[in-house]
């Protein structure tokens, strides 16, 4: 468990997709990859298919979409994704056998508990992959945790299989708890002992996160998430704006930020 940031090889690798399997709404996609470095929990890695990257033949390619890292064992990596547009359509489809480009791991992952506090991971939708991988690093070191997990629905909420043990939330109350996720993490700060609370997910979710951790004086790490273009800082297409006034780069300074660094409502602005 490291909180800084293990450099990735230069450029990007040709590696194979072994398995591709329906989560309820989503999609786990595992690669191989026996050279490549281990992540750090929190890290990211840019994807794109080999073939038919892109529009059409007389068009542009896609740029690589960046996904956060599932799981990495036995060489192999594994990430979550939902068909939401032309790229994640295209990743969708993968079967194994077929190529993938992969970049990375990138960025700075998850950094460990202080002395007295108890990890609470808290994570929506599609944000629960560095959770997953954060727990499995957890539960090695043997540290006790909670994990905290909400969904638009029962059919996303099948996702919830990926982690050990955790508490759900639906927005339409169809599995587990009726509410958002935030709800099970108010009730959990208040009942527990002092916490350091994990957080991905959507940006609406991470500001709500980011203020009731402020309002309590509880530490809190958000893995944010962003559209980026090249993963290396390189194009600050990706910057959230911080409380000093300046901005940090969730591809390089990120995705995994103090939340009290960050400015309030920079999330998603």
């Amino acid at each position: 468990m490291s909180d800084g940031r293990r450099l990735a090889p230069f450029g990007r690798r040709r590696l194979e997709v072994t398995a591709s399997a329906r989560i309820g709404a989503y999609r786990l996609l595992r690669v191989a990859d026996p050279d490549g470095p281990v992540p750090d929990p929190g890290q990211f890695c840019m994807l794109a298919a080999v073939e038919r990257w892109g529009g059409g033949e007389d068009d542009r390619p896609f740029l690589p979409r960046a996904f956060s890292v599932l799981r990495a064992r036995d060489g192999e990596l594994a990430f979550l994704l939902e068909d939401v547009g032309p790229g994640t359509a295209r990743l969708a489809e993968l079967r194994a056998g077929d190529g993938l480009w992969v970049t990375g791991p990138l960025g700075v992952g998850w950094s460990p508990p202080a002395a007295g506090r108890r990890p609470v991971l808290c994570g929506g939708g599609v944000g629960i992959p560095p959770l997953a991988i954060w727990q499995d690093a957890l539960r090695a070191a043997g540290v006790a945790h909670v994990a905290l997990v909400g969904f638009r629905g029962a059919a996303h909420a099948e996702a919830a299989t990926l982690l050990d043990g955790p508490r759900v939330a639906t927005d339409d109350g169809s599995a587990g708890h009726a509410g958002p996720v935030t709800d099970l993490l108010a009730a959990e700060l208040e009942a527990g002992a002092p916490a350091v609370v994990y957080a991905c997910g959507p940006p609406g979710m991470l500001e709500a996160v980011r203020a009731l951790c402020a309002a309590r004086e509880t530490p809190a790490q958000l893995a944010l998430e962003s559209p980026m273009a090249c993963g290396y800082g390189a194009c600050f297409g990706c910057v959230v704006a911080v409380r000093d006034g300046g901005y940090v780069r969730v591809c390089v300074d990120g995705p995994v930020l103090d939340a009290a660094r960050l400015a309030p409502g920079a999330i998603g602005a």
